[in-house]
C-alpha cells in the first residue's frame, strides 16, 4: 500500500514551492523525496497553485495516518470532539468512521457512544477501533464496481425470478417486498434495480430471457423521448417568439390565447378557455370525460368556426400535451398555433386573467362534468357581457359587433390583460 503523506507536509511543501524553492528541494526540505516533490509538480500542471494557507478545502477521506490518530484517541478514551479538533476533522467524520469501521462489523457501534459515561442506563461498550482494520475496511467499502444487490441476495434473487415469471411487474414487485417481508430489510429492492437486473447483463443476473415477462416485450430499452429532443416537447411547435407583431399590440382581432381549467382529479375533467387579444372576448370548450390531445383538438374544431375566418388568425397556448395535435388542428381551420416559453404564463396574460374569472362559477376540485354544454356558453354570455375598464368600460360582446360591423377600423384598446 502507498505511503500517504498528511495534508501539513503537502501544504509546508506548496509554501517552500510558492517561495521560490524548486520542487526538488522543497520535498527534502519537508522530509519527502526529490522525486515525490516533482512527482506532485508535474500532477499540479507544473504550476506553483496559489492557495491560501486557511482557505477551505473539498473534502477528502481519512487517510491511513489519521485513523493512527484516532486509533490512539479511542484507545486512550479520549472524546470525539477532542479528536476531531487535533486532526482538523468534523466529530460528525470522527464519530461516524469509528462507528463503521471498528472491530465486529458495520455499524455494530453507533455514533452516539460516549467516553468514560453510561449510556441509556448501562455501561459503555467501547469500540475496538484498529488503525490497520479501519483502512482495509474502508478500502473494501470503497471498492467499485460493488456487487449488485439481487446478485448478493439469493433468496431475494429467487422471489423477484419467481413474480417476474408470473407477469408481476417490477414496480409492482417492488411494492409486493415491502408488503411480504415487512420487518426484513434484506428483501427491498427497487423496479429501476430489477429493469438493469434484466436488461444491463452483470447486473443482478436474472436471465436475459425475462424481458418478455414485461408487459412491453422488449429486448432492449428504449428511450421514451427521441436524441437530443427535450423531455415533453410538442413535435413541431412554433415558439411565441414568431407570432406576427400585430399580435402582440392588439391592433387587430383575431388573435387568441388558450388554456384549460381543470376540475377534479378523480373526474378528469376540464373546461378549455379561449379569449381574444384585442377584444377580450372568450368561448369555452367542453371537455367532460378527458382532456387528451384528440379531444381538445375536437373541441377547438368545432368551436372555432363559429366565428368568421378574419378573427381566426392566431391562437397561443402553453407547452400542454393537450395541444400535440397542434398540426391537425391548423389544417382543419386554417389557425396558426404558437406556444409560450416554459414557465411563462404572463406571455398568455389575458387568458390567465380570464381563467380567474371563470373561477367564480367553476371553483377549483369542482366535477367540471356536471356542467352541460350549453350551460358554458351561458357562463361565456355573462363573461362577454361585463363592462371592462381595459376596453373603457364596454364589454366585449359591444366590441365585438363594433368590430364587425366596421371591420376596416378596429376599435383601440388598451394594452393591458
Amino acid at each position: 500500500m502507498p505511503f500517504i503523506h498528511s495534508s501539513e507536509t503537502v501544504r509546508l511543501f506548496w509554501d517552500r514551492v510558492r517561495s521560490g524553492e524548486s520542487a526538488g528541494d522543497a520535498a527534502v526540505a519537508v522530509g519527502v523525496a526529490a522525486r515525490t516533490g516533482w512527482s506532485w509538480f508535474v500532477k499540479a500542471g507544473g504550476v506553483k497553485p496559489n492557495v491560501a494557507r486557511n482557505a477551505p478545502r473539498r473534502y477528502r477521506r481519512l487517510n491511513f495516518l489519521e485513523r493512527e490518530q484516532i486509533a490512539l484517541g479511542v484507545a486512550a478514551q479520549e472524546p470525539v470532539r477532542s479528536i476531531a479538533a487535533r486532526l482538523g476533522r468534523a466529530p460528525s467524520t470522527i464519530s461516524r468512521e469509528i462507528a463503521r469501521n471498528s472491530a465486529g462489523g458495520r455499524n455494530k457501534y453507533r455514533p452516539q457512544f460516549r467516553f468514560g459515561a453510561p449510556w441509556r442506563g448501562g455501561p459503555v461498550r467501547r469500540p475496538r477501533y484498529l488503525a490497520s482494520a479501519a483502512q482495509a475496511r474502508a478500502l473494501r467499502s470503497a471498492r467499485r464496481p460493488r456487487r449488485r444487490k439481487l446478485a448478493a441476495n439469493a433468496r431475494l434473487h429467487t422471489q423477484v425470478q419467481t413474480w417476474l415469471t408470473d407477469f408481476h411487474s417490477p414496480e409492482q414487485i417492488a411494492r409486493q417486498l415491502m408488503v411480504e417481508f415487512p420487518d426484513d430489510l434484506e428483501m427491498r429492492v427497487s423496479h429501476e434495480t430489477i429493469y438493469q437486473s434484466i436488461y444491463v447483463q452483470g447486473k443482478g443476473n436474472l436471465r436475459r430471457e425475462l424481458h418478455t415477462c414485461l408487459r412491453t416485450g422488449r429486448a432492449l430499452r428504449h428511450p421514451r423521448r427521441r436524441p437530443g429532443e427535450r423531455r415533453g416537447r410538442i413535435p413541431g411547435m412554433i415558439n411565441i417568439s414568431e407570432r406576427p407583431a400585430e399580435a402582440l399590440d392588439r391592433a387587430i382581432a383575431g388573435h387568441w390565447e388558450g388554456d384549460l381549467i381543470l376540475g377534479s382529479t378523480e373526474s378528469g375533467s376540464a373546461i378549455g378557455t379561449l379569449v381574444e387579444r384585442s377584444t377580450r372576448y372568450a368561448m369555452l370548450l367542453h371537455l367532460p370525460d378527458n382532456h387528451t390531445a384528440e379531444a381538445v383538438q375536437n373541441a377547438i374544431v368545432a368551436k372555432m368556426p363559429q366565428l368568421p375566418a378574419m378573427l381566426r388568425q392566431t391562437l397561443t397556448w402553453d407547452q400542454g400535451k393537450e395541444m400535440a395535435n397542434h398540426a391537425q388542428i391548423t389544417d382543419a381551420i386554417d389557425l396558426d398555433i404558437y406556444f409560450c416559453d416554459p414557465h411563462s404564463p404572463w406571455q398568455r396574460g389575458t387568458n390567465e386573467n380570464t381563467n380567474g374569472l371563470l373561477r367564480q362559477w367553476f371553483p377549483k376540485g369542482t366535477d367540471l362534468s356536471i356542467f352541460p354544454e350549453d350551460y358554458l356558453d351561458h357562463v361565456a354570455a355573462k363573461l362577454n357581457n361585463r363592462p371592462r375598464k381595459t376596453l373603457d368600460w364596454k364589454t366585449p360582446a359591444q366590441r365585438l359587433d363594433e368590430l364587425l360591423s366596421n371591420p376596416s377600423n378596429p376599435p383601440a384598446v388598451a394594452l393591458e390583460p
